[in-house]
């Protein structure tokens, strides 16, 4: 979660925590000894400050990391401040890094000691080393003296032209902390904020923009020209940064773009008016509809870049997107938010209690969002009554005519719950239902009465109170109810309960006339000792009773009021003075007398049973004053959608004037670049080797492919097209310009639209063509798709043939390619099944005739992994499916074939061996009742109609297991007997193998990491390790395809689920002669971890 008026954490400090950890791990045992309870704190910083005034480095060093040690743990190191200033103008690098650590924690406390070093601090503002000039930025910043306020300023300024992009950062913390300090300086900030929303770091975007919330949130105008960079830039900022500029783009979006709600309510209302209009108006209004709303380009830009951001490991972004679609995305397209919050209730209970909050403000506007995750919002016993009424909230908000049946079933276990707060709130879950949904209220009433005669207090009083709020609804049918609570009043002992069934008796007093008196006299008795809110309806039961039946309950109404007259409480003796004078004519009564009945008695209005989340859609999702449901100081309210969108070319950026704003800074770095680079510089270096290298392998022309590396670098999308060829020096200079122009254009939608139409159609002339472009032209037209590329695989098609079959198998796999979707974290099983298509290699030979049929098919819309083999020489392992004693006779064992299944692709195939071992024939052997757990199917064999006398048949069958473990159970009968038997597959027998290349395999297996990565370190006999055993004892397991290796050690395999295609990837890497790590990647999570742990005993076993 996140909230506007919450300060943005310095992320630039990185060098901080890791000196810290390296302090508080270097401390040795003399140290923690020194630091001991028992040891006076004066003797321990008198040695420090021994130390620190040494003439040696290495005291002094050793002394500052046990300071950095003491602080990491949280303890006060403020005394040593004087000692440790002295050594801020060190010349040993690695001291002067530590004391800016310790500065930086202590300069806002010891103010006056830190203004005497304030010269040192300016000299290291011009430190040749980054990490001491962003420090000396911070210290400055956090010494909060009004009269360095001009030095700061100076320095910010000078910061924010700096070369590193970390200093850069440093300089937007700084701001914040400026104009906190002195606000009058606003103006100036705001022109070092422009200056800085214009930088392209990713490093620094997150900051400034922290820093442009907190000083001039209202300058929307500063946000136009850089709206599209920091769209296109999100993606790679770092994970607090993106929650911070979402939540910007949010608000700026809400100033800028037309509603995407208002088409809805158009058709709406066209669909409900439509029917009596005339021909001519109605095509009038066809028309209108047709032309109402056309999304803004860049309204669909920031919801295209953020929804990758769906699959962040960071909860705060996910959330962040969540309400970004939840306020500006059309409502049809909202819904993709849903599983992905869903995900985050997989996280620890902070985060669980925050995103449910949330879901539940959605769910009571489009219930539809979350519907298909029902099973999700389902209480656990070991959630916290935090996190259950929550979960209950959306529940009930869900409810619906088709789920309201298994919800109820739901809160009757819930009700039972020992946690007595949860159980209260479950019956006022009940009583909302029975309200919301007509056809269920008198079963919830009925449900509700039988919870009278539980055991505990609690949930009887909280029965008999939403009980009374469902009987105002509809009080003529329910009589007999009224009486069996006039019944309970003996027992029940809460206040609230007794209270509600007095009101209910005193209110339909003239439908219960013989009751009524009796409890009046009943609870006269007690009157003196009961609560305050009894007493009061106990009084009001009296008032009515004696203006509807007064010659039964005059005399005992007279005696209630003298008891109430000198009651403890002032508000009971008021109550009865009023009613008193009220009811009770007298001389001294005034008008109102004459409608006391109608006074009593009055109609009075069911009340409405409404979600308590109703009124907390006016504040932003995600922030902390939807949380609070109050606003909190700092909160920034999303305004109304304009009626009509401002000007769009505001946003539009000129090609030079965005090559000019940038080169400022670029003028001062060598010539050669024309870009700087915003990863730090040991990342660049090993991005440039490693895409050298493949451009080695690929083209084998080395200086070629290096100095185009350096050219294709582009900042604003962190990618490079490493492997990109032209057929001569002409060809690669006209490409690298090119590059330069679109790169420096890229934020411009129009324009990405028109390279991406022009990389389209030059695709669809050079796939028509004859002739086959080279493996490297290929790649790069189809990742880059810029106009350039385009340019220079056309020319270089025309001059190539086709002479290798690898390159035409490499060709094949790059249209397939771009078919694939989305690859997400975690694919539950109650979510909605998301199938992702995998790239596998084709045959490893295609001859010339077959080349050029494949030359005109459309492979896009064929099956990917379509390259199924079978493991012939692996012994299938035979089990038992009914003894022969069990049987009568009759002994059926059962084996996993192997082979793709004749009924259906997704059934695993299954022969049963069915053996007569009696001296008479079986006859009618047949399958019946198949119970069968939800979604999976089984096609039995056919009926054998007679089985010899020791004889013995084979028959197939096939299961569809759902890509699950599941037992499937059904009975094997004869003529005369029925068997129950069933088959429980092992995870290895739910796959196919697959065929595919090393490299291949690399490539998918680095796209299924994180969340779909389960590995463990397994014990290898030697005798063991070697290849032919690993690859027998694995397949022998499991029904996986060899993949080749060209590496000893490495043992990789690949295969299918039967059921959905899912791609199941193993690697066995020896480490040494006694252990090896096994990894499985597969989306499929729960068969990943199920076949890692059958895995570890086939291959650790002697």
């Amino acid at each position: 979660m996140s909230g506007n008026g919450l300060s943005y954490s310095e992320q630039g400090a990185e060098a901080a925590p890791e000196v810290a950890q390296e302090a508080a791990t270097a401390t040795t045992p003399s140290t923690t000894a020194a630091f001991g309870l028992f040891s006076s704190d004066t003797k321990k910083n008198e040695d420090l400050k021994q130390m620190l005034e040494s003439s040696k480095d290495s005291a002094k060093l050793d002394a500052m990391k046990r300071i950095v040690g003491m602080i990491a743990k949280g303890k006060n190191a403020s005394e040593l401040f004087p000692s440790v200033v002295k050594n801020v103008a060190s010349k040993n690098i690695e001291i002067k890094k530590l004391v800016y650590v310790y500065l930086m924690r202590y300069a806002e406390e010891q103010q006056d000691l830190a203004l005497l070093s304030i010269s040192t601090f300016q000299r290291a503002l011009k430190d040749p080393n980054q990490l001491i000039r962003a420090s000396a930025l911070r210290v400055l910043s956090s010494i909060r003296v009004p009269i360095i306020v001009p030095i700061m300023m100076l320095a910010i300024k000078e910061a924010s032209s700096d070369l590193s992009p970390y200093v850069r950062k440093n300089a937007a913390h700084a701001i914040q902390k400026l104009y906190s300090l002195d606000p009058e300086q606003k103006e100036m900030l705001i022109e070092v904020i422009e200056k800085l929303l214009k930088d392209r770091s990713t490093l620094v975007a997150g900051s400034v923009v922290m820093a442009f919330e907190e000083v001039c949130p209202d300058r929307i105008d500063l946000i136009h020209k850089n709206y599209r960079k920091l769209c296109n830039l999100l993606v790679d900022v770092e994970e607090w940064g993106q929650v911070v500029i979402i939540h910007m783009l949010t608000r700026y979006a809400r100033t800028q773009f037309v509603s995407p709600w208002k088409d809805d309510e158009l058709v709406k209302e066209y669909d409900e008016n439509n029917f009596y209009e005339s021909d001519e108006e109605q095509k009038e209004k066809d028309r209108k509809v047709k032309n109402t709303y056309a999304m803004d380009p860049d309204h669909r830009l920031l919801l295209r870049n953020t929804k990758p951001l769906l699959q962040s490991r960071n909860a705060a972004v996910v959330m962040a997107v969540a309400q970004l679609y939840w306020h500006l995305a059309p409502k049809a397209e909202a819904g993709i938010v849903s599983k992905s919050l869903v995900r985050l209730l997989r996280s620890n209970r902070e985060v669980q209690y925050i995103v449910l909050q949330n879901i539940a403000t959605m769910s009571i506007q489009r219930k539809g969002m979350f519907e298909p995750y029902l099973k999700s919002f389902y209480v656990r016993s070991t959630d916290p009554t935090m996190i259950k009424t929550l979960k209950l909230e959306i529940l009930t908000n869900l409810a619906n005519e088709a789920n309201i049946s298994t919800l109820l079933r739901e809160f009757q276990t819930y009700v039972k719950s020992q946690d007595k707060q949860f159980a209260a709130a479950t019956i006022q879950a009940i009583g909302r239902c029975a309200t919301n949904i007509t056809e269920v209220t008198d079963t919830c009433l009925n449900g509700l009465v039988c919870l009278l005669s539980n055991r505990d207090e609690i949930v009887v009083a909280e029965s008999v109170v939403v009980i009374k709020k469902l009987l105002q609804t509809q009080p003529a049918h329910h009589g007999e109810i009224i009486k069996h609570m006039a019944k309970l009043l003996d027992n029940i002992t809460v206040p609230v309960a007794r209270a509600s069934i007095l009101w209910l008796i005193g209110e339909y007093c003239e439908r219960v006339p013989k009751i009524a008196p009796d409890v009046l006299r009943k609870t006269a008795k007690s009157f003196t000792n009961e609560d305050d809110l009894v007493k009061l309806q106990i009084l009001n039961l009296g008032a009515k009773l004696y203006l509807t039946n007064s010659k039964q309950t005059k005399l005992l109404t007279q005696y209630v009021l003298n008891l109430g007259k000198y009651d403890q409480s002032y508000d009971i003796r008021d109550r009865t003075r009023f009613i008193r004078q009220l009811i009770v004519p007298n001389e001294k009564s005034g008008a109102l007398s004459k409608y006391a009945k109608k006074i009593f008695l009055a109609q009075k209005p069911a009340p409405l049973l409404e979600s308590p989340f109703k009124d907390r859609d006016h504040f932003q999702l995600g922030t902390l004053s939807h949380t609070l449901n109050s606003q909190v100081t700092g909160y920034l309210e999303l305004s109304d959608w304009p009626e009509v969108a401002p000007d769009p070319s505001v946003r539009n950026v000129d090609v030079a004037e965005s090559a000019k704003e940038w080169t400022g800074i670029q003028d001062k770095t060598e010539k050669g670049k024309p870009t700087e680079k915003f990863y730090s510089e040991s990342e660049e270096e090993e991005d440039e080797s490693a895409s050298t290298s493949a451009s080695k392998s690929e083209s084998g022309s080395e200086s070629e492919n290096e100095d185009k590396e350096e050219d294709s670098s582009d900042e604003s999308s962190g990618s490079s097209s490493s492997s990109e060829e032209s057929s001569d020096s002409e060809s690669d200079s006209k490409e690298s310009t090119e590059k330069k122009a679109s790169r420096v254009a890229a934020e411009s939608e129009s324009e990405d639209i028109k390279k991406k139409a022009k990389g389209i159609s030059t695709d669809r002339s050079t796939s028509s063509s004859s002739d086959v472009e080279s493996t490297s032209s290929e790649e790069s037209s189809s990742e880059s798709k810029s106009e350039s590329d385009c340019k220079s695989d056309s020319e270089s098609g025309k001059s190539r043939s086709a002479t290798s079959s690898k390159k035409e198998e490499k060709r094949i796999q790059d249209r397939k390619a771009p078919n694939k979707q989305d690859v997400f974290l975690l694919d539950l099983d109650d979510f909605c099944p998301v199938t992702t298509p995998v790239a596998v290699p084709t045959a490893a030979v295609l001859s010339p005739s077959l080349t050029a049929d494949l030359e005109g098919l459309s492979l896009l819309s064929s099956s990917v992994i379509d390259q199924v083999t079978t493991q012939v020489s692996v012994p299938t392992k035979t089990q038992e499916l009914l003894h022969r004693m069990s049987g009568k006779g009759l002994a059926a064992h059962y084996c996993f074939s192997r082979q793709p299944s004749i009924f259906d692709d997704r059934m695993v195939s299954v022969q049963v061996t069915v053996t007569n071992t009696t001296d008479q024939k079986i006859e009618n052997i047949h399958i019946e009742e198949k119970k069968l757990p939800a979604g999976m199917r089984m096609q039995e064999f056919n009926p054998i109609e007679c089985l010899e006398p020791a004889g013995s048949i084979t028959v197939s069958m096939g299961i569809d297991f759902c890509d699950s473990a599941q037992t499937a159970s059904f009975q094997l009968c004869t003529k005369d007997d029925r068997f129950n038997v069933n088959i429980q597959p092992p995870v290895g027998e739910l796959l196919l193998p697959v065929t595919m290349s090393e490299k291949d395999f690399k490539k998918e297996q680095g796209m299924l990491t994180g969340m779909n990565e389960t590995s463990a370190t397994i014990a290898v006999a030697p005798q063991n390790s070697t290849r032919l055993i690993v690859i027998e004892r694995v397949v022998k397991a499991a029904n996986l395809g060899v993949v080749p290796s060209g590496q000893d050690n490495i043992h990789r395999f690949a295969a299918k689920t039967v059921h959905s295609g899912s791609l199941v990837l193993v690697t066995v890497e020896l480490k040494d002669s006694s252990t090896a790590q096994l990894i499985i990647n597969t989306e499929k999570t729960v068969i990943g971890s199920v076949l890692l742990r059958e895995l570890k005993p086939v291959l650790s076993q002697g």
